[in-house]
């Protein structure tokens, strides 16, 4: 019988270790500590599964933006290889947890192929145990990577670019809005239908908030007539600096601009010292997956983007 329980001091930072794999120990382990550091997570917020041996057999161990104290999403989901109904029994243990702490909503990514700090090997048996538990993929996207070179490729001279400590949040807000009238992300459809766009705006742009960023960094991109044409909302999570979100307003599309502002955002984060940078984009979001490449890019992995309802 597997017994799941929340992991005890002497099992951290470590939680479930593979023989032989000494690459993934170290990596995980120190991403969880990197976690606590950050208080992304807490020690209370680690479960794990144990066998009728007392050995560890899975872990799972909710996650929030730095310093919240309601997790939205969990990582270092280890399913038990045996039984079969232990990995989604640890996956209802952590369901419990966050809703205990007052989550609504819990989510979770898969990326392939597997790679460190998590090293999600098997994904196609993850995904259907998320699934069997009641979690729904809300998005099929790709991730990409930049090591910033020396020179970076200009700005491009047809955009003038304000920010957000010269503009105020409302043009921001204004420009979301805009854009999400006619996006190719699923995820952020879906906060459309819900929300509305100007409401699906309001949260994107309060999510955005919740990462570290300089107001000075967050641009709106100006076309010659004086309308605008692009936002980039660079910042830093808790691992990496990202270009968090990047989009051109309808009217403006098809002039390479996305390629422009993924440039630009790679541009402000380099220059206050990044020397990696990440994006995503959503599968179907095409345009925006030839701009990274563009400007740069490598499409190094893909994410399926779970979530389900509390």
């Amino acid at each position: 019988m597997t017994l799941i329980r929340p992991a005890r001091p002497h099992e951290l930072p470590a939680l479930v270790e593979h023989p032989c794999d000494a690459e993934r120990n170290a990596a995980t382990s120190a991403y969880l500590l990197q976690l606590f550091d950050t208080r992304c997570s807490r020690p209370e917020w680690c479960l794990v599964a144990e066998d009728s041996g007392g050995r560890l057999v899975g872990s799972v161990v909710l996650w929030a933006m730095p310093g919240q104290d309601v997790p939205d999403s969990f990582v270092l989901f280890e399913p038990p290889a045996d039984p079969a109904d232990a990995g989604p029994a640890l996956l209802d243990a952590a369901v419990a947890k966050a809703r205990a702490l007052g989550a609504e909503e819990l989510g979770h990514v898969v990326d392939s192929p597997a790679q460190p700090p998590q090293f999600q090997r098997d994904p196609e048996r993850r995904s259907e145990l998320l699934r069997r538990a009641g979690f729904r993929v809300l998005r099929d996207g790709r991730r990409f990577s930049l090591r910033v070179p020396a020179e970076l490729p200009d700005d491009d001279p047809r955009l003038t670019f304000r920010s957000l400590a010269d503009l105020g949040p409302c043009p921001f807000i204004d420009l979301l809005a805009n854009l999400l009238t006619r996006t190719a992300d699923a995820r952020l459809s879906a906060d459309v239908e819900r929300y509305g766009a100007r409401g699906a705006a309001e949260q994107l742009f309060a999510h955005m908030g919740q990462f570290r960023y300089d107001p000075r960094w967050w641009e709106i991109g100006y076309a010659a007539d004086g309308s605008p044409a692009v936002i980039s909302l660079p910042a830093e999570n808790p691992t990496v600096p990202v270009l968090g979100f990047v989009g051109v307003a309808p009217a403006h599309r098809g002039k390479g601009y996305a390629t422009s502002v993924a440039v630009r955002g790679t541009r402000v984060l380099a220059a206050n010292g990044a020397t990696e940078i990440r994006g995503d984009c959503d599968a179907a979001n095409t345009a925006m997956a030839k701009a990274f490449v563009r400007a740069g890019y490598d499409n190094f992995a893909d994410r399926l983007e779970f979530g389900r309802s509390l």
